[in-house]
């Protein structure tokens, strides 16, 4: 196994030169996130991802979980320690509410804390992640009373939560929810239904679970505008506000899946026994526009968790390669050298850390826009980070979590024959980065959200707000000599992208189906050129510390360099979507079905 060793250079660098560090914590309410704050929190959070989640890791996928008679589940050995850790240290607050327990610190901070923790232990930081949706959901949407009953030790991570949306017949489709909730003559609600695919739906790591669960009201129209939200727990209080009798909600099996065994992903019923006791959250009948808080912060975290898996496979396959002597070098002939000087694996690892950087600057600057839209005091400014968190979003999690199965498969290939082995450990990444593309909204789901509601919609307004941002930074890079390909490779990536969304707008209104039968082609021509844009940003800003005499120069010198083999080896690939999206789709639309 390849110790964890979080990459605090590259997030530091990438914080304070791209995604507007010093400015976000100029923010009224960020004042304490001071740079010495920041490195303190993020020095802690390696420690914690590399001495407490990393090494349960291997023992939770090799575990799993499991389903007593009586209901209860059993999560893997350590996860209960290390989640008392996690809450006496108050990790699950960093960003939330200061009202509510939170410490109130910018999502800029946060969202590298995450990456840390999704490298080591994903199945195990699936937990607090609910948490802090719910959390979020919450705050903004329940009444006083739910806020001051429960959402306090939801921050503090002294009860767990979940979101409740699937049910066996519905799969994606909310259209198609049945669970129903009876009003009672106390103001609560009777709910009866079943859910599917309830990430910690139950387990015993806390002392309750904060269900929130998606059904209909008895009055209420079809359709998704007919669903309402509700708080349903697993106990209801006492007169002291301490979990006591059970409520009428227990797990009736758990799933044996691919990946991320330590995360018990459960079947849920809902009032079996006469009904379970719950309360409405937000108004009746806009129950999903309060979940997709939950679900909106969940995708975004999925996204981290595409450049957290890829990190850890990356640290793996650069461990292995260091290490593994095989072959003789290609020019010279000479034998006894690690396998990371052959060209090939070189390449591999290359790619490998070009992609997990535009992943992550990507990610974090996505971050900052979200900070800046919640904070900002100028109104514009705040508007423009909102319309690009909303646009980017489907890119954030659809895009990362392509990039970052692909490139826990590519270090498979690092390994060759013996990453197909179990004990290398890294096929578990593999394995649990398989679902990354999945819930939470397929890739397709996600690609359907960004060209029918983000683009569409609005007839492209906001992605041509950001392909002049894009613009100008082809002109910073102009303005350096040492930095022409980027800029060309760049100024490349912005026409295939400008021209295919005009292509997209001209098609939309007529010719819907051809344009869906590209939107996941765009995600990736959006995501590619993103990625192109921010690894051009990386280069600017290390060339201007180059400059400067700041820093390590050949550490900024080997960003440049980076830079460059990304224009160099996918850039190019922005072209290949753009022709995809243009071409492809009269072809599968004039396609027989019956011909399969």
């Amino acid at each position: 196994m390849i110790d964890y060793a979080a990459p605090l250079r590259d997030m530091h660098f990438i914080l304070g030169e791209l995604a507007g560090q010093d400015a976000i914590s100029a923010l009224p309410g960020f004042e304490e996130a001071s740079p010495d704050v920041v490195e303190a929190i993020l020095d802690e959070a390696g420690k914690f991802a590399a001495g407490v989640l990393a090494p349960i890791n291997v023992a939770g996928d090799l575990q799993g979980c499991r389903l007593e008679a009586d209901g209860r589940v059993i999560t893997p050995e350590g996860w209960k320690a290390a989640w008392d850790q996690y809450v006496e240290a108050g990790w699950i607050g960093l960003s939330l509410a200061p009202e509510f327990g939170g410490q109130g610190l910018p999502k800029l901070v946060s969202t590298p804390v995450w990456e840390m923790w999704f490298s080591t232990n994903m199945a195990f930081t699936m937990l607090p992640q609910l948490n802090v949706s719910q959390a979020e959901a919450l705050q903004i949407a329940a009444s006083d009373e739910l806020k001051q009953t429960w959402l306090h030790k939801v921050v503090s991570g002294e009860w767990g939560s979940t979101m409740n949306l699937t049910e066996p017949q519905a799969g994606s489709d909310l259209a198609a929810t049945r669970a129903r909730a009876e009003p009672a003559a106390d103001g609560s609600y009777r709910v009866f239904g079943q859910k599917i695919f309830i990430s910690y739906g139950e387990h015993e790591l806390t002392s309750n679970i904060v269900h929130l669960v998606l059904a209909r009201l008895p009055d209420a129209p079809a359709g998704v505008k007919g669903l309402s939200l509700f708080l349903v727990p697993k106990y209801l209080l006492d007169a002291e506000g301490n979990p006591g009798a059970k409520n009428d909600v227990r797990c009736i099996s758990i799933e044996h899946k691919m990946g991320i065994h330590g995360s018990p992903t459960c079947t849920m019923s809902y009032g079996d026994a006469g009904g379970a006791i719950g309360w409405l959250v937000g108004e009746p009948n806009r129950g999903l526009e309060t979940m997709f808080i939950m679900m909106n912060e969940a995708r975004f975290g999925v996204g981290v968790q595409g450049a957290g898996l890829a990190e850890r496979a990356y640290q793996f396959a650069l461990g292995y390669a260091r290490d593994r002597v095989q072959g003789r070098d290609a020019i010279t002939g000479e034998a006894g050298k690690p396998i990371l000087h052959h060209p090939d694996v070189k390449r591999m690892l290359m790619s490998m850390r070009a992609r997990v950087m535009a992943m992550r600057a990507l990610l974090y600057t996505a971050a900052g826009w979200f900070d800046f839209a919640h904070h900002h005091p100028d109104a514009v400014v705040a508007g423009r980070a909102r319309r690009y968190v909303d646009l980017l979003m489907p890119v954030a999690k659809g895009w990362c979590t392509e990039v970052g199965q692909q490139l826990c498969s590519d270090a498979i290939q690092v390994f060759g024959g013996m990453g197909f082995v179990e004990e290398t450990g890294i096929a578990q990444f593999a394995r649990d980065a398989r679902i990354i593309t999945i819930y939470e909204g397929t890739t397709g789901i996600q690609a359907n959200d960004l060209v029918g509601r983000k683009i569409l919609r609005e007839g492209g307004e906001t992605l041509f707000e950001l392909i002049t941002e894009l613009r100008a930074t082809v002109a910073e890079l102009r303005a350096d000599p040492t930095l022409g390909a980027i800029a060309d490779g760049l100024a490349e990536n912005i026409a295939a992208l400008n021209g295919t969304t005009h292509w997209l707008l001209a098609k939309g209104k007529d010719q819907l189906a051809e344009v869906l039968a590209g939107a996941v082609p765009f995600l990736h021509l959006l995501g590619t050129v993103c990625g192109s844009w921010q690894m051009a940003r990386l280069a600017l800003a290390a060339r201007r510390k180059v400059a400067a005499g700041e820093g390590d120069a050949s550490y900024n010198a080997s960003l440049v360099e980076l830079a460059r083999f990304y224009m160099g080896t996918f850039a190019p690939q922005a072209a290949a979507h753009a022709a995809t999206v243009r071409d492809a789709g009269e072809a599968l639309l004039a396609f027989d079905p019956a011909a399969f």
